[in-house]
């Protein structure tokens, strides 16, 4: 028989509501008490908006016409200045127009000499560790980083061993292979993950250089006219002097600009709110419904 609770006048006793640590409930939760508290509120958010210090460090501008041009210092390099590739299977080619990216075929497009010269390339798997050049080795071939991280380590600031670049897919090393002159590695290059590599000897280039007058002749001029200094970005490089003593002659130099810079056409974002006086006049309180909206649509 359930036992009677005499103050209510009949019916059964609800079993103890046990608490988080196994011990009946004494007082009322916090989830409960919840429904009877003020709650603070923030004005609406959206995931979609940018965070408060992107926009300070974005440079905004005032745009007073329908068109806004970037003015960039004259860039030699061209495409993104990463070299593609196209894979079947484990095997992995390089695009031959992709070879306009290395400095000597700039602006080179018989796309026949250019596919031979792809055709030369041999691919190599490198393990996460493992060098693929050593500093003080002669510059035999030209790299092309297909997959995989490298870096390049030198002497650094103080003189001890440093990371001086690291180069991700798309880039290449050894491209002074492409030359007649004898050098020497001043970097050790070293995997960092698994990477596949293409190289080309510099045997290969230049027997492939011997069957075609017309690349012969294009680097011949190229290294006539000289090939133009420029930085890491691929922009003509500032000849200046710095740290220096006495009176030493300075250079010259001034800073070149392109000459077709990009363009932006700007368009117009529209809409029309709609808000019904019914939101708009009792819900109004304490944050005006229609500010809110404005600002979020805004």
């Amino acid at each position: 028989m359930d036992p009677v609770d005499p103050d209510v006048g009949g019916g059964t006793l609800a079993p103890p509501v046990p608490s988080s640590n196994g011990q009946a409930q004494m007082s009322l939760s916090t989830t409960a008490a919840r429904n009877l508290a003020t709650t603070t509120k923030s004005v609406p958010q959206m995931q979609g908006i940018s965070s408060r210090w992107l926009l300070k460090v974005l440079p905004w501008v005032n745009v007073s016409s329908g068109a806004y041009r970037v003015n960039r210092r004259l860039s030699y390099a061209v495409g993104d200045g990463r070299v593609t590739f196209t894979s079947n299977g484990a095997g992995v080619k390089v695009i031959p127009a992709e070879l306009g990216e290395l400095p000597l075929l700039r602006g080179y497009d018989e796309l026949a000499v250019l596919s031979g010269l792809a055709d030369r390339f041999v691919q190599a798997e490198f393990q996460a560790g493992e060098v693929i050049v050593e500093a003080g080795s002669p510059v035999d071939r030209v790299y092309l980083l297909a997959h995989g991280k490298v870096n390049r380590i030198g002497e650094g600031k103080y003189g001890d061993e440093a990371v001086l670049a690291t180069l991700a897919d798309g880039s290449y090393f050894g491209e002074q292979a492409m030359l007649d002159e004898d050098q020497e590695w001043d970097v050790t290059v070293k995997a960092v993950t698994r990477c596949t590599v293409l190289s080309l000897p510099k045997d290969e280039f230049r027997e492939a250089l011997s069957r075609s007058e017309g690349l012969r002749s294009y680097i011949q001029a190229r290294l006539a006219g000289g090939l133009h200094a420029q930085n890491a970005q691929g922009e003509a490089a500032i000849a200046l002097s710095a740290g220096h003593d006495g009176e030493p002659d300075l250079p010259s130099t001034f800073v070149d600009y392109e000459t077709s810079p990009r363009e932006y056409e700007l368009s117009l974002a529209q809409t029309v709110l709609r808000v019904h006086s019914r939101v708009a006049d009792l819900f109004n309180d304490p944050m005006n419904q229609v500010e809110q909206q404005l600002r979020l649509t805004i």
